[in-house]
């Protein structure tokens, strides 16, 4: 926390969040995959973050302290600050991975094999393994004391081998007898866990159905890779690398080419974190800092076993349910699936409330576009889509269909830019224009457009969007929680297509009257909002402000929210991630923060101004961030269909009233208290299915 204790420390806040999924896998009432489940989500958030906020830090450690004075915080605190939570983390990671995880494994006769005895066909099975699949994919590196190599790959699992080489001496009977040699010697040996499984399955005994892990293996054929020499130990390394792309200036040359070029060298990024198992001895660890450069803020301790992310594939080999069944996809309540999406929404406004809902009128929409005769134009944005996207598919059918076809690629979506790459190549041999990526700005808005030809009766182009919360990606559709908008209004196409010509002329002045966009008019119209809430507040009446979001950090927003609080108004906040706010002091006692962490992704931004009654409701691509604010393309649109906005005040309703997977965020970080258990148990996430399943139970009946 800063020193007026009015924010909480961002980095520090986000490992808050991420603990609150490692109690997902502490919560004995989910089934045993889903636990499992979460532990991997747990660690591949944490590889993420390492990746990209940890290697920030660490880059200005460079810095010179005339620049470092200018920091308001010293980088090294950060990080000693970070690692010391994320080894109190891991620590129970560790607890609850081998004291409760495996022996409920082991209740379902599914057994993790770590230094069990193997029987005979097993043994047999194991020394084959290793010889025919991953003998032929290994090369061990002999490590020497003083040599420095060249790097660790990232991401990448090696194990830590320590070797005596073996000397022979004849005795008077011509026996030889094997001796060691005094001085120990050192190897690496890559895990080949991109090429094979990570899990092995070994064969049966009785009922039983033993795993081994890929790593585990490899231990036990050391001997097999290291004639002559007696392997004493091994312990598993890896390294994590700065995950920014290398580009040093975005706003001259070709930026699409520097990205490309930026991947390339994305792979021997700098060090952000080595990871290594704690039991390793001193002296083995100071060999490998040498070996590979590293610096004493890289070593990071960690369990015996890295990269768990991988435990989202560890297979189930019996007949028992052992992870929660998806629930059939809703049909919407007001879409009549034997009329065209197209046809629908040139009448009449409809809101998806994803996963609960399916995601085929999104698909359909795009489909039926391509192929529409009176469709004339598509324009959309395209930031993370599915791996063999169906959205894309009817873009590029589209085009070969003669319509014109624009996409805005973000080619900076970290992780994605690649993929995205990939795509635009796809789509412009197609014929699709793409416009790429603004330098010093990621366009996240979610938009889609359709035009229709120009009407016989009016001459006038109609269109119809999609908007959203979410990327356009079928994949994440069934595991984050967002919202989608199908609209016909002529003043939102009209914003739309403002928004379509800003992206293609960033030099052109745009105004809009409806949508809040950063850069034009969203802090000004929020702030202006807040305001109107404290303004009712001293005029009697009530004033209250209902926020949902992925991370609140903006620290004017926070005072803003502050200076609220202090006159009177009320603030509920519902905030999955980061949330720099303080609560529960004078300046916030007004403040409720809310944090849901289930079984699906709570990705969906809302905000509601209460105003009197009338209840201004906004959806958005945005979080409350300084990057979403002020070097960000976002949306946030304004909701005016009563019965939507009646839907979102519902559903809002109902994850205020979580009693289950809700936390409320009390004097500390690390104070996130379980509601009051109530009457009944309220998990939002099964709350929110029913209520939308009910609403079309009502109208079948009606």
């Amino acid at each position: 926390m800063d020193k007026e204790n009015r924010y909480y420390d961002r980095e520090l806040s986000w490992l808050s969040f991420n603990f609150r999924v490692l109690e997902e896998a502490m919560d004995e009432h989910l089934k045993l995959y889903d636990r499992i489940n979460f532990l991997a989500i747990y660690d591949s958030n944490l590889d993420e973050f390492y990746k990209v906020r940890v290697a920030s830090y660490r880059s200005l450690l460079s810095l010179g302290a005339n620049q470092l004075e200018k920091l308001d915080y010293n980088p090294q605190d950060v990080l000693e600050s970070i690692n010391k939570e994320v080894i109190r983390q891991q620590d129970i990671y560790e607890q609850v991975f081998f004291d409760k995880i495996l022996p409920e494994l082991r209740k379902h006769n599914i057994i993790l094999v770590q230094d069990n005895i193997l029987n005979e066909e097993q043994t047999e099975f194991v020394n084959k393994f290793f010889l025919q699949e991953i003998l032929p994919d290994v090369l061990p590196v002999l490590l020497t004391e003083g040599d420095v190599l060249s790097f660790l790959q990232d991401n990448k699992l090696y194990l830590a081998v320590k070797l005596f080489k073996k000397k022979k001496s004849k005795k008077k009977n011509n026996n030889q007898e094997i001796k060691l040699n005094k001085r120990p010697q050192y190897a690496i040996v890559k895990v080949p866990s991109k090429r094979l499984k990570r899990f092995i399955q070994l064969p049966r005994a009785g009922n039983r159905h033993y795993i081994m892990f890929l790593d585990d293996i490899i231990r036990i054929g050391l001997k097999i890779l290291f004639p002559g020499y007696k392997v004493d130990s091994s312990y598993c390394i890896k390294i994590s690398r700065n995950a920014e792309l290398p580009i040093e200036d975005e706003f001259k040359g070709n930026l699409v080419e520097k990205i490309r070029k930026g991947l390339s060298k994305r792979k021997t990024g700098m060090p952000a974190r080595f990871l290594y198992d704690k039991n390793i001895p001193e002296d083995f660890l100071r060999l490998l800092k040498k070996a590979f450069n590293l610096h004493k803020n890289d070593l990071v301790p960690g369990l015996k076993y890295h990269n768990l992310f991988d435990l989202r594939d560890l297979p189930n080999p019996t007949k028992i349910k052992l992870k929660s069944e998806d629930t059939p996809k809703l049909k919407h309540h007001e879409i009549d699936h034997s009329v065209p999406i197209l046809k629908l929404v040139k009448d009449k406004e409809f809101m998806l409330h994803l996963p609960y809902h399916s995601y085929d009128p999104v698909l359909r929409f795009f489909n039926e576009a391509a192929l529409e005769p009176k469709v004339e134009e598509i324009k959309t944005t395209q930031y993370r889509v599915a791996t063999n996207s169906a959205i894309v598919s009817s873009l590029i059918s589209a085009a070969l269909n003669g319509k014109k076809v624009t996409v805005f690629v973000e080619f900076k979506a970290r992780f994605d830019e690649e993929a995205n790459l990939n795509f635009a190549d796809r789509m412009r041999k197609a014929g699709i224009n793409i416009i790429p990526s603004l330098p010093g700005l990621k366009v996240h808005a979610k938009a889609a457009l359709v035009m229709m030809r120009p009407s016989i009766k009016d001459g006038k182009r109609k269109g119809i969007a999609f908007l959203s919360t979410g990327n356009f990606n079928e994949k994440t559709a069934t595991l984050y929680a967002d919202h989608g908008f199908f609209t016909s209004n002529p003043e939102f196409i009209d914003e739309i297509n403002k928004m379509f010509n800003y992206l293609e002329k960033p030099y052109v002045k745009v105004d809009f009257k409806h949508f809040l966009v950063p850069k034009f008019n969203l802090k000004q119209e929020f702030r202006a909002k807040v305001e109107r809430e404290i303004e009712h507040v001293k005029q009697g009446k009530k004033g209250y402000l209902l926020f949902k979001m992925n991370s609140l950090e903006d620290r004017k927003m926070i005072d803003l929210f502050y200076e609220a609080s202090t006159q009177g108004v009320k603030i509920d906040l519902i905030i999955r991630g980061i949330c720099r706010i303080v609560p529960n002091r004078p300046f916030s006692k007004n403040i409720r923060v809310i944090r849901i962490v289930d079984k699906y992704l709570e990705h969906a931004r809302v905000f509601v101004f209460y105003n009197n009654g009338k209840n201004d409701i906004y959806i958005s691509s945005a979080d409350l961030m300084k990057r979403n604010l002020n070097r960000r393309v976002e949306l946030m649109v304004p909701i005016y269909n009563e019965t939507i906005k009646k839907e979102l005040l519902d559903i809002l309703d109902i994850q205020l009233k979580d009693n289950v997977k809700a936390r409320i965020l009390g004097n500390n970080l690390y104070d996130w208290k379980k509601p009051p258990a109530g009457e009944k148990a309220i998990r939002a996430q099964i709350e929110i299915y029913n209520y939308l399943s009910s609403l079309s139970k009502n109208l079948d009946n009606s």
